[in-house]
Order: structure tokens, then C-alpha cells, then sequence
């Protein structure tokens, strides 16, 4: 297989890797490596665990320091607004990573929500890779540049309002029940699982959502089940 052309990518980020197989080795799935045994770097997982942490960090001191007046809770929803599968590969694809992306033939014909965890977790690996090639400082603005723009039109939407809060204001006011969420199905190594979470109203499965951990998963089944009861804010 003809890799991309990477150097490309790297202008358009105005990036420059002293390791280009680190690079390289950001966009590369685990499925793209079981059919490609020969390949001289490894797949993205361990650039992806190590890019999510320097994310977290990222996030949390921008976040610090750029609302002071907020508190503890108003910042987590609003970390968990910005890092989330949705946002990430949302950016990932605006930057044009799935041009670039190394999968199975398989893989590669798989669309929807399977795209969108392949696409966030190359968008932390990419977070990995630059820390680990150029440092702090470099995945920082990388971070920032792309994704912490982001901050202020997810506050002033409100789109990191707690959907399960609001959910649950909405069931007890109207229905006069507490909603039930049950975790249907988990998918992956240990590392790196998917769930899928549904809630659900006296035994009545509401809605599905999914996500990289369950509480990702049951804000979208929350998301999906307020949109599904007609119960979004107007």
C-alpha cells in the first residue's frame, strides 16, 4: 500500500516532526498493522493513552485559567464538552485526518459512529506524538489552536449543560420516575473500550447512547432521550 503523503499534513499543521514515523504512527489502526505485518511502526494505541492525558491537562489549565469566576462543576462539563468523542473527531475531520488514516480494507469501508472513535482517538494520538517529539509547549498549542477555540461557542451554546441532569429534571417533573441508565454493551481491550448506555423510564428503554466511557455513553443516550421526549429547551 502507498502511504499518504504526510509531509502534506504536517504544512497544513503547521507542524514539522523530527521522527516522521511518529507522525506516521499517530494515524495508524491496529487493523492497518494485522494486515500489513512488515510495517516499521506500530499502530496508535500507546500514542493515543499517552496524547488523552497531556488533552486532559491541556484542557484543565486553559479552562483554569480563562474562567475564573466558574467553578468545579461548570468547568469539568465544560472539559468534558470539549474532549468528548463528538468534538474531537468533529476537529479531527475538519483537519482533514481521515484522508490520512491507516486501516484495515475493512476498516476503511466502516463510516458513522466507528469513524468517529478512529477519528478522536488519531486526533489524541497526534496529541501524543507531538509531546513526545516536540514537547509540552508544542502539544499545547497544537491543542489550542484546534480545539480550545472551541471553548467560548460551547459555553455560550450551552451545549455543555449536563444532559443527565436535565433529563432527569424533565422525567421527575413530567413522569414522576428517576430514569435508569444500563449499560448494554462494552466493546474493546481494557484500554481503549467503547460502551453503549441506555436509559431508561420504568423498565422503557428511552434511548441509546455511546461513548469511550460510560459516562460519555449515558450523556448521549441523556441527549438522545431528551431530544426523543420532545423535552429540549426551546
Amino acid at each position: 500500500m502507498v502511504l499518504p503523503n504526510f509531509s502534506i499534513l504536517e504544512e497544513k499543521l503547521g507542524t514539522s516532526f523530527v521522527n516522521k514515523d511518529l507522525f506516521k504512527q499517530a494515524f495508524t489502526h491496529r487493523s492497518y498493522i494485522n494486515e500489513n505485518k512488515h510495517n516499521v511502526f506500530d499502530h496508535n494505541e500507546r500514542l493515543e493513552f499517552l496524547g488523552d492525558a497531556v488533552l486532559e491537562l491541556a484542557a484543565t489549565s486553559f479552562l483554569f485559567k480563562t474562567y475564573p469566576k466558574r467553578n468545579e462543576g461548570e468547568l469539568t462539563a465544560f472539559r468534558a464538552a470539549l474532549v468528548n468523542t463528538n468534538t474531537l473527531s468533529q476537529v479531527a475531520l475538519s483537519l482533514g485526518f481521515n484522508d490520512f488514516l491507516l486501516l484495515s480494507k475493512g476498516e476503511s469501508k466502516d463510516t458513522g459512529r466507528a469513524r468517529q472513535y478512529i477519528l478522536a482517538d488519531t486526533f489524541e494520538a497526534v496529541i501524543g506524538a507531538i509531546y513526545l517529539d516536540q514537547g509540552y509547549d508544542a502539544a499545547y498549542s497544537f491543542v489550542e489552536t484546534n480545539l480550545l477555540s472551541l471553548t467560548e461557542e460551547i459555553v455560550t451554546s450551552g451545549s455543555w449543560v449536563d444532559a443527565k441532569s436535565a433529563f432527569q429534571e424533565k422525567s421527575q417533573e413530567i413522569l414522576s420516575t428517576t430514569p435508569v441508565y444500563e449499560t448494554v454493551q462494552e466493546e474493546g481491550p481494557d484500554h481503549n473500550k467503547h460502551f453503549t448506555v441506555a436509559v431508561k423510564i420504568k423498565d422503557e428503554t428511552i434511548a441509546l447512547g455511546k461513548g469511550k466511557s460510560k459516562q460519555e455513553a449515558e450523556q448521549e443516550a441523556a441527549r438522545n432521550g431528551l431530544q426523543k421526549k420532545g423535552w429540549l429547551p426551546q
